[in-house]
């Protein structure tokens, strides 16, 4: 297939282009040319918008696609459609499957069956064998079947002997361990952010120290073995301060955010909406401006959707017996630029693009004549109402149903495929 993008402002920190406006042609799947002024040449499509932007292709760190065991709630195909609506070329998909992600064979599935997407989907193996935090998995088989990193998911590894074995091994084969992280002991079955509103609504809290107390034990787990170490889904003002004297300190710690924890307080959980119930927990204004600044300055190097595919049977119930997680792929983008406050959209795209690819050390796209096509089209100052009809995950067990963002994504370029949101403000789109 071959593209013609019109005027395109192109935001990309690799490519010779950035901040550039320019035409970009694409034939067979590769960029073939990009000027000032392109004219179309025959069977082309031309891609023309207001305020068109482009970019690499996005890149998300955390996605469950419940594939295989909950495909009733996502699987790989719906996933991926999510994906692309929601401008991601490529994900990394959790661990937490039912059979997990714990052997060669279970990474060679999810390879084999999204091979070809127009989303790169890059399984994450266990840390643990079954995720039951006892034994180390088959790290190293994993890796060489193609896992780019290991991680028990939401299952924070309690163990610190265990965690301090997996981070050395680790370092054998080039790989990554991501954490999350959250001690047990004293969060116990917490159902949202310990504070005014869990008092409020006589709901038991989570203590912001419960992920604080473990951020730090890793961090000194990353000290002892001399290895890099990703710590996810932080939420707390606490955590930001804990990896900022850790990088500071010449440690190989980084670090990455979910959309929602900059851009919900935990006081709209007032209403008892169990789609506002997830892990780690809404936190307060003064946690949300922390973690917006640590993006601003680079302590926050990846901001991913944490995108948790749930029935309605699993959210449709008493809020304490409600699961936790929404589906955010859709919406990602959104939320985080309508939310990103202080922060520049060049730094934003940094941790949807060049950040999450360096911390999992892949191929960076290139927004330059000769690279592959992998590119994400976007209006950034575009306002748009997210409805039901724009959901292609499985569920919609989301709060956005309604909400206006500022952030249109138009569509993306991967693997000689093309994909346009039908709701997208494409000016023309023609073939000569």
């Amino acid at each position: 297939m071959n593209i013609l993008i019109k005027s395109a402002h192109i935001i990309d920190s690799v490519s010779p282009y950035n901040g550039k406006i320019m035409d970009v042609l694409i034939e067979n799947g590769i960029i073939k040319s990009i000027k000032s002024k392109i004219s179309a040449p025959k069977n082309v499509n031309v891609i023309e918008a207001e305020n068109l932007h482009l970019s690499a292709g996005w890149m998300d760190m955390q996605v469950n696609f419940c594939d295989p065991g909950f495909e009733h709630k996502e699987d790989l195909s719906s996933g991926i459609k999510a994906a692309a609506a929601g401008g991601f070329t490529a994900v990394a998909a959790v661990s937490s499957t039912n059979p997990p992600i714990d052997s060669k064979g279970a990474v060679e599935y999810i390879k084999n069956k999204t091979a070809g997407a127009i989303v790169d989907v890059y399984p994450i193996g266990t840390v643990s064998f079954r995720l039951e935090g006892k034994d180390i998995s088959e790290m190293y088989d994993m890796k060489q079947a193609g896992a780019v990193a290991f991680s028990d998911d939401k299952k924070a590894i309690g163990d610190a002997g265990l965690l301090m074995r997996a981070l050395l091994y680790a370092q054998n084969f080039d790989s990554l361990i991501i954490t999350h992280c959250d001690e047990k002991t004293v969060s116990l079955e917490g159902k949202m952010n310990e504070g005014i509103t869990s008092t409020m609504l006589g709901l038991k809290g989570i203590p912001a120290l419960a992920e604080e107390l473990m951020v730090s034990r890793n961090i000194f787990l990353a000290e002892y073995t001399k290895s890099p170490i990703h710590i996810a889904n932080i939420s707390t003002q606490k955590s930001v301060q804990l990896i900022k004297q850790a990088k500071a300190a010449g440690l190989k710690v980084t670090a990455s955010v979910n959309a929602y924890s900059i851009a919900l307080e935990d006081s709209v959980l007032m209403g008892f909406d169990s789609n506002y119930k997830l892990n780690p927990p809404l936190r307060t204004k003064t946690d949300i401006e922390a973690l917006r600044k640590g993006i601003a300055e680079g302590t926050i190097d990846a901001v991913s959707s944490d995108h948790r595919p749930q029935d309605i049977e699993s959210k449709d119930i008493e809020f304490d017996y409600a699961s936790n997680g929404m589906i955010g792929l859709e919406t990602a983008f959104g939320l985080i630029n309508s939310n990103k406050g202080a922060v520049k959209l060049e730094t934003i795209i940094k941790t949807i693009t060049v950040n999450p690819r360096n911390i999992l050390k892949l191929l960076q796209p290139k927004i330059a004549e000769g690279e592959p096509a992998n590119i994400t089209m976007f209006d950034p100052s575009a306002e748009w109402v997210f409805e039901k009809k724009d959901i292609q995950s499985k569920s919609s067990n989301t709060p956005f149903i309604g909400t206006k963002f500022t952030g249109k994504v138009i569509g993306v370029v991967n693997k000689m495929q093309l994909h346009l949101n039908q709701s997208a403000p494409i000016k023309k789109q023609a073939a000569n």
